[in-house]
C-alpha cells in the first residue's frame, strides 16, 4: 500500500462505506476498505497487512468480511471493482473477482503529473 498523508487519512477515512481492522496486542496489523457512493458503485481498497504477519491469512479473513459485507449491500445493479497490485490479484481471485480486460482497463489520474505536463 503507498502511502498517504495525514490530511489525506482524515479526510478520506470518514467517508468509508465499510472497513476491517485486524489487532495484535492492541495494534493494527491488517486492513481492508469498501469506498464508493453506497449504491451504483464500490470500491474495495487499502488491503494491506503487516509484512511480520503475512503468510498466516490475514488477508484472507479481510477479504472474506468485506465479501460478506459485499454481497448484503451491494443491490443487483451495483458494480464493485478492485485494482490488484502485483500478485495481490490470487488472493482476490479467490473470492471471485475476475479480470476486467480487454473489456475495460484500471486507469489512474495523477493531479500533479497532470499539472506539471500542461506547463
Amino acid at each position: 500500500m503507498s502511502p498517504k498523508s495525514v490530511a489525506a487519512a482524515e479526510r478520506g477515512l470518514p467517508n468509508t462505506l465499510f472497513a476491517v481492522q485486524v489487532m495484535c496486542r492492541g495494534l493494527a496489523v491488517g486492513m481492508g476498505r469498501v469506498i464508493g457512493d453506497g449504491g451504483s458503485f464500490y470500491q474495495v481498497v487499502d488491503i494491506a497487512v503487516e509484512p511480520a504477519h503475512q503468510g498466516r491469512g490475514l488477508g484472507k479473513r479481510i477479504m472474506a468480511a468485506i465479501v460478506d459485507y459485499l454481497q448484503r449491500e451491494v443491490p443487483p445493479s451495483g458494480y464493485v471493482s478492485l485494482i490488484a497490485d502485483g500478485q495481490a490479484h490470487r488472493l482476490y481471485q479467490q473470492f471471485g473477482f475476475v479480470p476486467t480486460a480487454p473489456a475495460s482497463i484500471g486507469m489512474s489520474f495523477d493531479p500533479c503529473a497532470w499539472r506539471a505536463a500542461r506547463r
